[in-house]
C-alpha cells in the first residue's frame, strides 16, 4: 500500500456552479431534501459505503464490490454538490450592521430558521423540514447481494424522483444546474444497478427504464450534460482500483443506445465557491487585524 492513499479528496466540485444574482434561502430549504431527505445525497453515499465496507466475497465478486465502491467515491461528490448549492442560495439574505437595527430581520420569515441561526447560512445534513439525516433508519445494508442491489436501484429511483419534483419547485438557476447534473449521474447509477442486477440474476432490469417514465432531454439544464455524454460515462474515482467495474457497465445504453464507456479516475470538475464573510453572523469572526497577525504568525512558523 505504499504510496497509495485510501480516500483522495480533490479541491473542485464535480461541476461549475453558475454563481446566484439574488438570495432564494425559502428554495434552499427545498433543495435540502436532496441532501438530508430520505432520498438524498446523504442516503445514497452512505447505503453504499456501508455495503462496500462489509461487501463479503470481495475477490469471487469482484466487479460488483467495483461498482458499488466506485459509485461510493462520486457520491461524496454529489453531497459536496448539493451543500454548496444550498450555501450560495441563502448567501444574501441577510446584510451586515449593528445589532441593534435588526440585520437578520430577513430571515425570521425564512422556512428554514436552522440556516441562519445554526450553521451561518449554510448547508446541513437534513430534510426540507429540518428534520436531521438519520443513519439508523437511513441506511440499508442485507449482506445479500441482489437484496441490497434492488434496494439500491430503488433508492436511485427515489432519488430521480425528488430531483424532478424540486426542479418543479424552484426555477433558482443554481438549483437547475445542480439538479440537471445530478439527473444524468443519478440515471447511470440506475442503469448501473440495472445492469448489475441483470448480469446476477438474468433478469432484464433495464426494460423498466426510466423511472418515472420522463426522458432527461425534458429537463432544460439536463441537455447539455447528455450532449457531453456524461450519462453514459461511469468513473472509478481511482486511476488503479475498481476497473473490473467495466464487465458490468458495458454494451449500451438502454435508452439512447449510445456505448456505455468507463473512465478511469473522476470529472475534471469545477471551482469550489469562496464564501463571502458574513459580519452579521459573526463568520469567519476574522477581522482584517486578526489576518495579518496570523499571517504573521504563519511567517515565523515557516521561519521566514
Amino acid at each position: 500500500m505504499e504510496g497509495k492513499q485510501l480516500f483522495t479528496r480533490t479541491d473542485k466540485l464535480l461541476i461549475d456552479l453558475p454563481t446566484p444574482k439574488n438570495p432564494d434561502a425559502n428554495g434552499a430549504a427545498a433543495v435540502q431534501e436532496l441532501l438530508g431527505g430520505r432520498f438524498g445525497e446523504m442516503s445514497t453515499l452512505n447505503n453504499y459505503m456501508f455495503q462496500s465496507f462489509a461487501f463479503r466475497n470481495k475477490k469471487k465478486l469482484k466487479p460488483f464490490y467495483d461498482l458499488v465502491a466506485s459509485i461510493t467515491a462520486e457520491e461524496f461528490g454529489h453531497v459536496e454538490l448539493v451543500s454548496n448549492t444550498i450555501n450560495l442560495m441563502v448567501q444574501g439574505t441577510t446584510f451586515p450592521g449593528d445589532p441593534d437595527i435588526t440585520p437578520m430581520q430577513n430571515a425570521k420569515d425564512k422556512r428554514n430558521s436552522y440556516h441562519f441561526i445554526d450553521t451561518a447560512q449554510t448547508a446541513k445534513p437534513f430534510d426540507s423540514m429540518g428534520q436531521g439525516w438519520n443513519g439508523a433508519d437511513n441506511v440499508f445494508n442485507s449482506g445479500n447481494l441482489i437484496l441490497d442491489l434492488l434496494h439500491n436501484f430503488f433508492l436511485e429511483c427515489g432519488a430521480r424522483t425528488h430531483k424532478m419534483r424540486v426542479y418543479e419547485m424552484t426555477d433558482n438557476p443554481v438549483a437547475r444546474e445542480m439538479i440537471g447534473y445530478l439527473l444524468v449521474r443519478g440515471g447511470v447509477h440506475v442503469v448501473a444497478y440495472a445492469k448489475a442486477l441483470e448480469i446476477a440474476t438474468g433478469v432484464d432490469v433495464t426494460k423498466m427504464l426510466p423511472i418515472p417514465n420522463l426522458d432527461n432531454k425534458k429537463f432544460e439544464t439536463t441537455r447539455k450534460y447528455e450532449a457531453e455524454g456524461v450519462h453514459r460515462k461511469l468513473y472509478t474515482f481511482s486511476e488503479h482500483d475498481y476497473q473490473e467495474v467495466s464487465k458490468i457497465w458495458k454494451g449500451k445504453h438502454p435508452e439512447d443506445g449510445s456505448p456505455l464507456e468507463v473512465i478511469k479516475g473522476a470529472p475534471e470538475g469545477g471551482p469550489v465557491p469562496d464564501l463571502d464573510e458574513l459580519p452579521e453572523e459573526f463568520a469567519p469572526g476574522i477581522s482584517q487585524e486578526d489576518f495579518l497577525e496570523i499571517a504573521r504568525r504563519l511567517q515565523r512558523s515557516a521561519g521566514l
